[in-house]
């Protein structure tokens, strides 16, 4: 029997900066900076790796007295 591999979810942009309740300017500044991978589908969808999202680190605001 073959084995099963889990298929990756990718998601939009607009779907990743809802996960990561930020904007999509955001998310396109993280991927122009190299923090957040991402994959051109075709000539203008740009996807995200659902791990790869999860994987991404989040600046703590820091408190200012």
């Amino acid at each position: 029997m073959a084995e099963r591999r889990a298929v990756p979810v990718y998601l939009s942009l607009a779907e990743a900066a809802e996960c990561m309740s930020v904007s999509v300017k955001t998310i396109r500044r993280w991927i122009a900076v190299g923090t957040l991978p991402a994959y051109r589908c075709g000539k203008r969808a740009i996807r995200i790796k659902l791990e790869d999202l999860e994987a991404a680190p989040r600046q703590i605001p820091s408190a200012r007295w």
